[in-house]
């Protein structure tokens, strides 16, 4: 194969049009990244090696570095993960060389990269023993994508000779035929799947040879469509529960719709509507900040790109509105300066809606309101996800004024003596544990010797307020079981009330856990009840966190309970953790049990007074008191307002009735009472 036949082809068949237009651009708009990528070419070029990009897989910290005049050894494993030789071998830094070499015009970067590749390539052999390392055939599928992208940042360059080319085609060639030969159903239910078939239609793509080209590309659309349908679920989430690997696959689909279009190759219906899910999923979820939560395996990533990219292949002015207002640096690389007018000339529409149900995943998403100073509550009731999932059941994320107040673990590893289990085990979410055992449990890093069934709930949102709710049967099966259950019920903007009830006929423990964030400080408090009629007199526990623009109190309405202080892990990034603070509330019950907690946020520097009182709740029509086990009721007073929330734990209306508290009157399991204007019916939010 001569590099005159394998580059036949003009660069409108693959992804950027115009490299030296593109640089120039990206001079102008990222002149940061520029230089960081410039940065990581340079250190490749003398064999140090350091994958702090952003969208890293796994990110590293410290450099690995090999003689600069000699070989680095591609099996080269520090410590004891080897996540560092996958991510080694997948050459993310290829691209980074070819980007280099357009955004600098020195034809050193096309030297290293044919030097590299050429190392790969005559030393790395495919072996039943490397196919667990270097070929492992998830990084072959991943290869698949970078070194297409790659080769064709140097096809003009002396460098790449005849030599380099033919071994390069050739070394495709095996990649995509190792990429057919090792298809299984698994393949149709993990990320891996995607990943590697869409490195195989990229192979396919490069192929000069019309049949090769054909074969390629139709055996991986075939092998995507079924992983469309089976992956992503109706609400547009890929099934692990983890937004990066979600991205990762979103990302894979995108690449294949940019190449299908370019190539006039028709894609199944079916890939286009799941590819268009998943991004609205990114916007649903997307945090004020622009970030992904770090839940299950995620590391705290900016999203605008892939929501970007979806937006341009769509034409969608609402995609466009989460993105970024012109294409970024990556997404223009592979887009291309035509996409990149086209893209800034596009309307960006505001979402009509705010909070959002993604039930099929449950994922829950309170938001205020569309602005990066906002408030959002992110719940969590659904399937674990495989292992990438963590123990998270009825887990919530809570961000004030923009600004993280309560957050996930992350996983900052891979390797169970590393500390795995640490970031997936229940005390690192902001959840209920039960006796001190744990609702799921891991066996190794991937798999568990215990799942937990969750069980969605009703949710509701209006203009004003919003509910969320779930819970599991993770403790069905000890003794005398326990059903645990949440509701979380949002009075925009910025108050929040999480009822936690469980369900048994025995005596039990309980133990609540709030994670905070490590940008902030936690202190415990003591607050004086208020006075209201008919009030439950006592001391109310709270906590105080204070970040750099947010606060938020957190009242603790339970009598008897016991707080205790800790310290706790979190990783927004793979390889590295931070400490910060945590609460552990602990309660025991005989039968029924409650645990309510009022969160009430703000600006760092303007907390307003609030105001919470317990009160008990009572018949209308027969004149008596239900126990707490029956019903429950708080007065909040904040901001000149006074609202009274009732929640019932069991049905109460028997016969004809009505719930009351503080005059207010009204039937339904949840109610909220704005008591400026109304004290009878109120709004209910679940029947």
């Amino acid at each position: 194969m001569t590099k005159n036949e394998f580059f036949a082809r003009g660069n409108e068949s693959f992804f950027f049009d115009d490299p030296e237009r593109t640089a120039e651009y990206c001079r102008k708009h990222w002149p940061e990244e520029c230089a960081h990528i410039i940065r990581v070419a340079d250190e490749v070029c003398r064999n140090y090696f350091l994958f702090d990009l952003e969208h890293d897989l796994e990110r590293t910290w410290e450099p690995v570095c090999f003689d600069p005049e000699g070989e680095v050894d591609w099996e080269y494993r520090p410590g004891n993960d080897p996540e560092f030789s996958y991510q080694f071998n997948r050459h993310r830094f290829f691209i980074c060389l070819g980007q280099a070499y357009w955004l600098t015009g020195e034809e050193r970067y096309a030297y290293h990269f044919a030097r590299l590749l050429m190392s790969w390539i005559q030393n790395v052999k495919r072996t039943p023993e490397t196919e667990k390392t270097t070929w492992r055939i998830l990084e072959a599928g991943i290869r698949g994508e970078y070194w297409v992208k790659a080769i064709w940042y140097f096809k003009d360059s002396p460098y790449m000779t005849d030599e380099i080319v033919d071994a390069c085609y050739r070394c495709l060639r095996e990649h995509a035929e190792y990429i057919i030969q090792m298809h299984s159903p698994y393949r149709y239910m993990s990320n891996w799947g995607v990943m590697e078939n869409h490195g195989l239609f990229e192979i396919g793509i490069a192929m000069p040879d019309d049949t090769l080209r054909k074969r390629y590309t139709e055996i991986a659309l075939e092998h995507l469509e079924v992983e469309a349908r089976m992956q992503i679920l109706g609400d547009g989430v890929q099934w692990e529960q983890s937004p990066m690997y979600h991205n990762e696959v979103l990302h894979c689909y995108e690449d294949v719709l940019i190449l299908a279009l370019r190539n006039q190759i028709q894609v199944p219906d079916t890939i286009l509507q799941a590819v268009r899910r998943m991004a609205y999923a990114d916007l649903a979820w997307k945090k004020p900040d622009h970030h992904q939560f770090i839940m299950g395996d995620s590391d705290d990533m900016d999203i605008r790109d892939y929501i970007s990219v979806a937006a341009w292949l769509f034409q969608d002015p609402v995609l466009k509105s989460g993105g970024y207002p012109i294409l970024d640096f990556e997404s223009v690389w592979d887009l291309g300066m035509e996409a990149a007018k086209q893209y800034e000339a596009m309307e960006a529409k505001e979402p009509e809606f705010c909070s959002a149900a993604l039930a099929d995943s449950g994922n829950y998403y309170l938001r205020e309101s569309w602005r990066e100073d906002s408030n959002l509550l992110h719940f969590h009731c659904g399937t674990l996800g495989a292992g990438h999932g963590h123990s998270d059941q009825l887990h919530v994320d809570l961000v004030i004024r923009g600004e993280d107040v309560l957050t996930d673990a992350g996983r900052y590893t891979y390797v169970v003596e590393g500390g795995r289990f640490e970031f997936k085990d229940p005390p690192a979410h902001n959840t209920i544990t039960v006796d001190g055992k744990y609702f799921t449990l891991c066996k190794d890093s991937w798999e568990c010797s215990k799942l937990c069934q969750p069980v969605k709930g009703q949710y509701k949102f209006t203009d004003r307020y919003g509910l969320v709710q779930g819970g599991h049967l993770g403790y069905l099966d000890m003794g005398q079981g326990v059903f645990v259950n949440r509701k979380v019920v949002h009075i925009q903007p910025d108050l929040y009330i999480i009822m936690d009830e469980m369900y048994t006929g025995d005596a039990h423990t309980y133990q609540q856990y709030w994670n905070f964030s490590e940008q902030g400080q936690v202190k415990l408090e003591q607050q004086k009840a208020g006075a209201a009629a008919k009030a439950v007199s006592m001391e109310i526990p709270s906590a105080l966190y204070t970040g750099k623009q947010a606060q938020a109190r957190f009242f603790f309405l339970t009598p008897g309970i016991r707080i205790t202080e800790y310290q706790g892990k979190i990783a927004r990034h793979y390889n590295r953790y931070e400490l910060r603070q945590g609460l552990k509330v602990e309660a025991e019950g005989n039968g029924f049990t409650s645990l309510l907690t009022v969160i009430q946020g703000g600006a760092a520097d303007n907390l307003p007074k609030c105001q919470v009182t317990k009160l008990p709740v009572a018949s209308a029509l027969k004149g008596i008191q239900y126990p707490p086990s029956m019903a429950e009721a708080l007065k909040i007073e904040t901001c000149g307002k006074e609202y009274v929330v009732i929640i019932c734990h069991q049905e109460v209306n028997s016969p004809t009735d009505l719930e009351e508290a503080d005059a207010c009157m009204g039937f339904g399991n949840v109610i909220v009472f704005d008591k400026s204007e109304d004290d009878k019916v109120g709004t209910v939010l679940h029947y």
